[in-house]
């Protein structure tokens, strides 16, 4: 180039338009600064709930700090706007339902596999986990028909909070005399740490598809774990109906301890793919 530059009297230089890559492969994979998991605060409570966009996302910038209004940018930041708007979304299409369920919508209707078919990977090509990725990549249009939904309201966090940190943020909600443990939630995944012998706890999903739907449920067991659940179909005839199943786990001798193995359970009627991830771990 040097040489170029010296030897003409009016050297010139080509760019030519910039053109958009598509098709990359392996997409998704986990970038290697996103948190997470387990969740540090309460390892009840199965964190990342879920992934999204957040590599190198051309968002809106502020002119304060640059000629351009936008910018390549990569971060939770990016991410977070994505799960929102699709939040947004859902609302607008299904007004009456409530954050809870439009969280549950958007995990269980998540995908676990790449473009190449395979499960989602690290940044260095390694197998990911529920703890990078939550129930998987969002998937906006799914997630507007999951087919069934956990809801959750004021008071079932409030009790989730007095089996958590045993004590109640409400002075109107005094906590039992036995809180339900933190895994007890009805969340749209399982998680049990440091798990002594057999614990049981109860789900309740509502019909938000077909009135008259039937569901039957699939187990993928962490590797030293048994999990049972009761009943293996739900048998609904109405939206908006609800009915509750039991998780029974126990932790066999062959289960590790102080560390976590997953899993995941899923409720199909033929159309819909309800899925919760599931992360044990042994004491």
């Amino acid at each position: 180039m040097y040489n170029y530059i010296v030897s003409n009297r009016a050297p010139t230089v080509t760019l030519p338009p910039a053109t958009t890559s598509i098709g990359a492969k392996p997409a998704p994979f986990m970038a290697s600064f996103s948190s997470k998991g387990p969740n540090n605060v309460e390892p009840n409570i199965l964190k990342p709930d879920i992934t999204a966009p957040g590599l190198n996302i051309l968002a809106a910038w502020t002119e304060a700090f640059s000629p351009l209004k936008y910018n390549i940018i990569s971060g939770t930041s990016m991410s977070c706007p994505h799960v929102s708007a699709v939040a947004a979304l859902l609302k607008a299409i299904h007004p009456n339902w409530s954050s809870a369920a439009i969280r549950s919508a958007i995990m269980t209707t998540a995908k676990q596999t790449n473009n190449l078919g395979k499960p989602i990977t690290d940044a260095l090509l390694n197998p990911a986990t529920p703890f990078e990725y939550g129930s998987g990549h969002i998937q906006p249009s799914r997630a507007a028909d999951p087919g069934l939904v956990y809801d959750a309201c004021y008071n079932d966090y409030l009790l989730f909070l007095c089996g958590s940190i045993r004590k109640s943020l409400d002075p109107s909600f005094p906590c039992p005399t036995v809180a339900p443990p933190p895994s007890a939630l009805n969340y749209p995944s399982l998680s049990i740490a440091n798990l002594r012998g057999t614990m049981t706890v109860t789900r309740n999903v509502t019909n938000v598809g077909a009135a008259t739907s039937s569901y039957s449920v699939t187990i993928n067991e962490p590797s030293g774990f048994s999990v049972r659940i009761s009943p293996t179909r739900l048998n609904f005839n109405a939206v908006g109906q609800t009915l509750s199943f039991g998780i029974t786990v126990q932790a066999q001798s062959t289960a590790r301890t102080n560390a976590f193995v997953f899993g995941s359970y899923t409720w199909s009627d033929g159309i819909h793919q309800v899925r919760s991830p599931i992360a044990l771990s042994a004491a």
